[in-house]
C-alpha cells in the first residue's frame, strides 16, 4: 500500500533557504574564538598556496601577474562571503587559461574584462533561475576528459617559458602549430632557464613527498628567485617583463563598453559562465565529499556571478571555485567561509608588503608551478578506469579529450555531453522490460536489416481469455518502439487485456501515444483494455493523450482488474 502522500511530499524550499550564504548559517550557529583561529590558520595556508599560483595563471592567460592577484583577492573574498559552500576558495583557475588567453589575443584586455563582467551577469541569471541543479547532469567522462585536455594545453603553453625559447614571431595558440613553432626554436634553449625550471619542479615534488604540510610551491618559487638573483642568471623575471606588481588595489572602474564590443565578446562570456559554473560546482562537490556537508548550488552560482562582476571592476579576470585550493582549505582545518575571506585578506597583505620582492620571481619558476598543476589536473586513475569500464564511457572520454586538445574547449564539452546523452538514452531504452504471466520467448538473433533484436514473442498459454503484460522501467521515447512492438501483438481473439504500469516510474508523451494506439486497436477488436498500478502522474499523462474512459478502464492493481472482470462475467 502506498504511503500517505501528505507524509512523503517534501516542502519546496523558500527563496531564503536557497540563497542564504553559508556565512550567515555559520554565524547563526555561533562563532567562537577557537573557530576563528582555525579559519585564520587555514586562510593563511591557502593564501601561501594561492600567491604564486594566481600570478602564474595570470601570466599564462596572457595578462600581467597583478591581475591574477586582484582576481584572487576580490573574487576570493566575494565567493566566500556570499557563496553556498562552507569551504569554497575562489580565484583564477587553470581551467580558464585557454579561454582567457584566446579572448585576450582576439579582443584585448579590455574585451576580456568586459567578458568577465558579462559572465558574472549570466551566472547571476543561472543561479536566480535555479538552473544550477542541472549542471550535475554533465557526464563524468566529459569532466575527466576536458580537465585532462586543459591540462595538456596548459603544459604545452608553458614549454617556451620552461626552456627559455626565443620565437621569431607570436606563439600560436592551437597545440599542433604551437609545438611546431617551438620545435623550430629548439636551438634557442636557455640552459639557465631549464635549470631554474628543474629546480622549481624538483623542490615542489620533494616537499610534496617528504614535507606535504609545507608550502612547497611558495618555497620553490622563493628558492628559484634567490638562486637567480645571487648568481645573476640570464633568466627573465616578473620585473624584467612586467616591471613588477603594484603595492595596492586599483580603484574600481567600469570596463569600456559598447554594443558592438559586447556582442563580440558574448560567446566568450557564455563560455566563461558555463565553465565557471561547472568548475565551481565540481569544487563544491569535492568539498562536500571531504567534509560530509552539503552546498547550495544556486547560491554558489550567484556568488560566482557577483565575484566575476567584482573582479572585473578591479581589473581582474575570471573567478571560479578552485578544487586544489578548496581541498587545501579543508585539509588545513577550516571551519567555514571566514577562512576563504581571510585568505583574500592575507593575499592583499602580501601584495602590500612584499610587492617589490615579486619582481625577482623568475618566469621559469612560475612555469614550473603550472607544469606541476597541469600534471595534478589529469585524473590519471579516473582516466584509466573509464577507459577500462565500457566502450561507451571510453568513447565519450576520448572524444572530449581530443576535441579539447586539438579543436576547441566548448566544442569538446558540447560533443561529449551529446554523446553521453545518446549513450544514456540507449542504456535506459535497453533497461525496460515487458513481461507477461504467460511464457515468453525472446529471440536472441539480431535483425540483419537494422541490427536490432526481435521483440518478445508470446508463448503457448492455457487461458486465452485475458492477457496480462507488465512494463517495468522508464517508458519514454527511447523505449517506445520496443514496447510498441509487444503491445501490437494483442490477439484479436482475447476478450480482455491488462497492462500493469506499477513498475513504470516515468512515462513521457511518446510512450502515452504508444499506449493510446494499443488501446485504439483493442477497442476496434472488441478487447476490454485495463491499465493498472499507474501513478497519478502517469495516469494524468495518459488521460491527456486520450487514454481514458470509456475505451480504457483503470484499476489500482491487476488483482482488482481481474475481480472486476469476474464480476462483469458473472453479471
Amino acid at each position: 500500500m502506498d504511503a500517505n502522500p501528505r507524509l512523503t511530499r517534501h516542502k519546496k524550499p523558500t527563496f531564503a533557504e536557497l540563497f542564504t550564504p553559508k556565512l550567515v548559517t555559520v554565524l547563526r550557529e555561533g562563532y567562537r574564538g577557537s573557530q576563528f583561529k582555525a579559519d585564520a590558520i587555514a586562510g593563511l595556508t591557502v593564501a601561501i598556496v594561492a600567491l604564486p599560483l594566481s600570478m602564474a595563471i595570470a601570466i599564462a592567460s596572457g595578462v600581467s601577474p597583478d591581475k591574477g592577484l586582484f582576481t584572487a583577492i576580490i573574487g576570493g573574498f566575494i565567493v566566500s562571503a556570499l557563496g553556498g559552500s562552507r569551504f569554497q576558495i575562489g580565484g583564477p583557475a587553470g581551467a580558464f587559461i585557454v579561454l582567457v588567453a584566446a579572448t585576450v589575443a582576439r579582443e584585448g584586455v579590455d574585451g576580456l574584462i568586459l567578458a568577465t563582467m558579462m559572465s558574472g551577469v549570466i551566472l547571476l541569471a543561472i543561479g536566480y533561475l535555479r538552473l544550477g541543479t542541472y549542471i550535475k547532469f554533465i557526464p563524468y567522462p566529459v569532466t575527466v576528459g576536458f580537465t585532462a585536455g586543459i591540462a595538456v594545453i596548459i603544459f604545452a603553453s608553458q614549454l617556451s617559458e620552461m626552456f627559455g625559447l626565443t620565437l621569431t614571431g607570436k606563439e600560436p595558440g592551437p597545440v599542433v602549430p604551437k609545438l611546431m613553432a617551438l620545435a623550430t626554436a629548439a636551438d634557442t634553449v636557455n640552459a639557465s632557464t631549464v635549470a631554474v625550471t628543474a629546480l622549481t619542479i624538483g623542490t615542489i615534488l620533494a616537499f610534496k613527498r617528504w614535507r606535504p604540510g609545507w608550502p612547497g610551491m611558495l618555497i620553490a618559487v622563493g628558492a628559484a628567485a634567490l638562486v637567480v638573483t645571487l648568481l645573476s642568471l640570464p633568466v627573465e623575471t616578473i620585473g624584467t617583463r612586467f616591471g613588477g606588481i603594484p603595492r595596492s588595489l586599483p580603484w574600481p572602474a567600469m570596463p569600456a563598453f559598447s554594443l558592438d564590443k559586447a556582442m563580440s565578446v558574448l560567446p566568450d562570456a557564455v563560455a566563461f559562465a558555463l565553465l565557471g559554473a561547472i568548475e565551481s560546482l565540481l569544487s563544491a562537490v569535492v568539498a562536500d565529499g571531504m567534509t560530509g556537508r552539503r552546498h547550495r548550488s544556486n547560491c554558489e552560482l550567484v556568488a560566482q556571478g557577483f565575484a566575476n562582476i567584482g573582479s572585473a571592476l578591479f581589473g581582474g579576470i575570471c573567478v571560479t571555485g578552485t578544487i586544489a585550493r578548496t581541498a587545501t582549505n579543508v585539509r588545513a582545518g577550516a571551519h567555514g567561509p571566514v577562512a576563504g575571506m581571510l585568505h583574500a585578506i592575507f593575499l592583499l597583505a602580501f601584495m602590500l608588503i612584499a610587492a617589490p620582492l615579486a619582481s625577482y620571481i623568475p618566469l621559469a619558476a612560475l612555469a614550473g608551478v603550472l607544469a606541476v598543476v597541469a600534471w595534478n589536473m589529469i585524473e590519471r586513475h579516473a582516466f584509466a578506469a573509464l577507459i577500462r569500464s565500457s566502450w561507451g564511457d571510453a568513447l565519450v572520454l576520448m572524444v572530449t579529450f581530443l576535441l579539447v586538445v586539438f579543436r576547441d574547449l566548448t566544442e569538446g564539452i558540447v560533443v561529449g555531453f551529446a554523446l553521453g546523452s545518446i549513450l544514456f538514452i540507449d542504456r535506459m531504452a535497453k533497461s525496460i522490460a515487458v513481461e507477461t504471466d504467460q511464457p515468453l520467448v525472446q529471440e536472441d538473433v539480431a535483425d540483419a536489416s537494422n541490427g536490432s533484436r526481435h521483440a518478445y514473442e508470446v508463448g503457448d498459454a492455457g487461458d486465452t481469455d485475458t492477457v496480462i503484460y507488465r512494463i517495468s522501467g522508464a517508458f519514454f521515447f527511447g523505449a517506445a518502439s520496443t514496447v510498441g512492438a509487444v503491445l501490437d501483438r494483442i490477439a484479436d481473439q482475447r476478450k480482455s487485456f491488462i497492462l500493469d504500469c506499477s513498475g513504470v516510474p516515468f512515462l513521457d508523451s511518446t510512450a502515452a501515444n504508444v499506449i493510446e494506439g494499443a488501446a485504439r486497436k483493442a477497442r476496434q477488436a472488441g478487447v476490454r483494455f485495463f491499465i493498472t498500478g499507474a501513478s497519478p502522474q502517469t495516469r494524468r499523462m495518459l488521460i491527456t493523450h486520450g487514454v481514458k474512459r470509456p475505451h480504457v478502464s483503470y484499476a489500482a492493481s491487476v488483482k482488482d482488474a481481474q475481480e472486476l472482470l469476474r464480476t462483469e462475467t458473472a453479471g
